[in-house]
């Protein structure tokens, strides 16, 4: 399947929210954290079949503003979870040539993780190859709350004018404001919503939606969703006849 891709049409950015860990777990008889555990290997798949495609960015939705209210113990093995495994990644990032982002509200993380993250962005920083943005304490609504805010100093500081504000000032006040706007999204799980989940970049997102749960998505996975998305149209408003050459 990989080689029925066309090479020409790889989305530079594709953005996932890995969905369905807790309900893998249950059809096992087991604790939902055992699906988060189990997650890191659709993790790792997902990382290395878009850098074998030459995808440029991944977005994985980590851990929603949202998911602050769940239970405290899934919450704490959760974020334990996490630094253990950036701790584990980070070499393997190095040798693939892979560099490490995070978009979202950090400094709400425990200070181990916020230590653990700022590590690894710093050691994969020179890295070229695809870039692995981990959106953590992360939403759409957030976000957006973030850049009316800081525009607004800058209104104040009379660093810009009220006239000024164009879609092009907001997108660069959002965490996302050096990277590209993903072309395609995939939901695993077979949940049907993007559960506030980049708001403002997925304006002409093509979204891909599976029943596989996340902890069994893997890289035939991916190349399904992508030979989906290269069988569409993107017209962004215009018509059929005025993109074709």
């Amino acid at each position: 399947m990989k080689e029925s891709l066309d090479k020409e049409k790889i989305p530079h950015h594709i953005a996932i929210i890995m969905d369905g860990n807790g309900r893998w777990a249950q059809q096992k008889g087991a604790m939902r954290i055992f699906g988060h555990k189990n997650a890191i290997n659709a993790v790792r798949d997902s990382i290395e079949g878009s850098a074998e495609l030459g995808v440029k960015f991944l977005t994985l939705y980590a851990f929603s503003t949202e998911n602050w209210s769940r239970p405290e113990d899934e919450v704490t093995a959760l974020m334990e979870l996490l630094v253990d495994t950036i701790s584990g990644e980070v070499p393997n990032m190095m040798k693939n040539n892979i560099r490490l982002l995070t978009i979202g509200d950090t400094d709400s993380l425990p200070r181990k993780a916020k230590e653990k993250l700022k590590e690894a962005i710093s050691m994969t920083s020179e890295n070229k190859g695809l870039s692995v943005v981990l959106a953590l304490s992360y939403s759409g609504r957030w976000e957006i709350q973030d850049a009316v805010k800081s525009i607004v100093k800058k209104v104040e500081a009379k660093q810009l004018n009220i006239e000024d504000i164009t879609q092009e000032v907001i997108a660069a006040n959002l965490n996302t404001k050096n990277i590209p706007d993903p072309e395609l999204l995939i939901r695993t799980s077979g949940e049907i919503r993007i559960s506030n989940f980049l708001l403002w970049q997925l304006a002409y997102t093509e979204l891909y939606f599976t029943e596989v749960l996340w902890p069994d998505f893997r890289k035939e996975h991916l190349v399904d969703a992508i030979l989906d998305y290269q069988k569409r149209e993107r017209r962004f408003g215009k018509t059929g006849a005025q993109i074709k050459p």
